[in-house]
């Protein structure tokens, strides 16, 4: 099979507080994007951000092209977007829509993988307060 080009776009989502870290994480995550050597940034444009209750939350659609799907893979990977979409080629010995369904299948799990580790890290901290507490140390 003749390797093509895959154009693909995905949305990067950051949610936090203050206001401040929100916008500016978002804007470094696309700027990690556009220096990483694996993909070549075509195209992004960043959204408004929204409070949503105590938290601030903001989104942007990225384009770009990747020299072979393991880069997209790549993408998922390291930079955990909540959609993808491979916009090209048309035919890739399976459908587009297939394969984007299985990435954001991915992208789900590990999306709930990822909130159970920072429950779980929560806890943890939570926990150790008490111990703390019960051993009669202070909180600097």
């Amino acid at each position: 099979m003749k390797a093509q080009k895959i154009i693909a776009r995905v949305i990067l989502e950051v949610m936090g507080m203050p206001k401040e870290h929100v916008e500016q994480a978002l804007k470094d995550t696309i700027s990690k994007l556009k220096d990483d050597g694996r993909v070549r940034l075509l195209n992004s444009k960043t959204y408004e951000t929204e409070q949503i209750e105590e938290f601030w939350s903001t989104f942007a659609e990225v384009e770009f092209e990747a020299d072979e799907m393991k880069n997209v893979l790549d993408v998922c990977f390291d930079y955990q977007p909540s959609t993808l979409e491979i916009m090209e080629p048309a035919g890739i010995e399976m459908d587009t829509a297939y394969l984007a369904s299985l990435f954001n299948d991915l992208l789900a799990k590990l999306h709930q993988y990822n909130a159970v580790v920072k429950n779980m890290e929560a806890e943890k901290m939570l926990l150790q307060i008490e111990l703390d507490k019960l051993n009669g140390k202070t909180q600097d």
